[in-house]
């Protein structure tokens, strides 16, 4: 059965697009609520699982907080502030020697890693 690119999921991808900030469910629910009111977010949580299981976004998964949900869908690492909360991409090179090492020592056939490092970003560090 073929997938139907609904409105939906059109406006959930768009809005993770435009919400550069790697947006939570939350979040991606109001811009698109806004646009259409009519969507629940039990819809938009479902759109973000199908498509992130698909590829066209990624999901970053945060213990003990809510996911984030990033339109780049290229292997790379995260900076996460503990204090404002601010959330972003972390320009250095992904490390796929990592994936063999945790493969070579665990016997688990390795596809990827995410990392999300934590601490206090530049402007939280100014007001201390």
């Amino acid at each position: 059965m073929k997938e139907r690119n609904t409105i939906q999921r059109q406006l959930t991808l768009q809005a993770v697009r435009e919400l550069a900030c790697h947006p939570t469910a939350e979040e991606v629910y109001r811009y698109v609520s806004a646009r259409r009111p009519d969507v629940s977010l039990a819809t938009v949580y479902r759109n973000l699982n199908m498509l992130s299981a698909r590829g066209d976004i990624t999901k970053v998964q945060m213990p003990d907080m809510a996911d984030r949900f990033d339109h780049n869908t290229h292997p790379h690492y995260h900076l996460h502030c503990i204090r404002c909360g601010a959330f972003r991409d972390l320009e250095i090179p992904y490390q796929e020697l990592l994936d063999q090492q945790a493969a070579g020592s665990s016997g688990y056939q390795i596809d990827s890693h995410q990392i999300v490092f934590q601490g206090l970003c530049p402007s939280c560090q100014e007001h201390q």
